[in-house]
């Protein structure tokens, strides 16, 4: 997409994602130039809002999304399906895949990924009492609010926090324990798709937009806040659960993409991690 910015190249893809051409929001910086300016690309989500792609694309330049096109953003997967079968394409009755495309959907991750990374074994260890409940054999087997699957225990314990330098696992009783939640969110590599224009009010009180911390969630209300070091603090408006570091955060103005990075700290009620 970085091969874009010639304004004699498109590219047309078959990511569920929109776009639509707008002038900036109006502001104090703009107001007697405004409407001197030329329209700019908004990434929008599709009509389709359970194929939504959007998330994967919040980091997409400007200038590339200027190039871009997204034949299906007006159509529904059952309506792309019957044009496919209307034109006799190959693809129009092959199955759905909802897994990893280069994993599959039978085989687990983690078997997958064992087969690149040696095993590293550590230890399960209860958040609350520091006793150490079993072993893992690597980090990567294991998401931050997934059931741990440990034997032996009266009821199910969850993932609550990876430890890299311990190598050690975390978990705690029950999905809906505390620890499991977070109110906020410190993000870095943050990456407006309009660099120059980010939303009003970030480096005061804070922009309110929707945010999504993993695919195919539903969205939620959050106020983003840029900080001194030029980090990002997400606020949520209600507690998050089985928010992981290491993942993605991107942010929305109602169906309009502003843009995303990744996620290296969550925070809870009580105290900052």
């Amino acid at each position: 997409m970085d091969r874009l910015a010639s304004k004699d190249s498109w590219i047309a893809t078959g990511h569920y994602a929109d776009k639509k051409w707008a002038l900036p929001p109006l502001n104090v910086s703009n107001l007697f130039a405004y409407g001197k300016f030329p329209p700019r690309p908004q990434l929008r989500r599709p009509v389709d809002r359970s194929k939504d792609q959007t998330y994967y694309l919040a980091a997409i330049p400007e200038e590339s999304l200027s190039r871009a096109l997204f034949p299906l953003a007006p159509y529904k997967k059952t309506e792309v399906r019957e044009m496919a079968h209307k034109w006799g394409l190959p693809t129009a009755s092959r199955e759905e895949s909802m897994g990893i495309c280069f994993v599959g959907e039978k085989r687990r991750f983690d078997d997958f990924i064992a087969e690149y990374i040696p095993p590293k074994p550590g230890p399960i260890i209860e958040l609350e009492t520091g006793k150490t409940l079993g072993r893992h054999q690597g980090l990567y087997s294991y998401t931050i609010g997934q059931n741990a699957r440990i034997r032996g225990m009266p009821q199910k314990m969850f993932v609550a926090r990876k430890d890299p330098k311990q190598n050690a696992i975390y978990v705690v009783p029950g999905s809906d324990h505390p620890a499991l939640y977070c109110n906020s969110i410190v993000v870095d590599k943050w990456k407006w798709i309009w660099e120059d224009a980010p939303p009003a009010g970030i480096d005061g009180e804070g922009f309110r937009g929707r945010v999504q911390h993993r695919h195919r969630m539903v969205d939620v209300p959050g106020t983003i806040q840029r900080q001194a070091d030029g980090s990002i603090r997400i606020t949520f408006q209600k507690p998050q659960s089985s928010v992981a570091t290491g993942q993605v955060a991107a942010m929305w103005n109602r169906d309009w993409c502003l843009g995303c990075g990744v996620i290296t700290a969550t925070e809870d009620s009580l105290t900052r991690n």
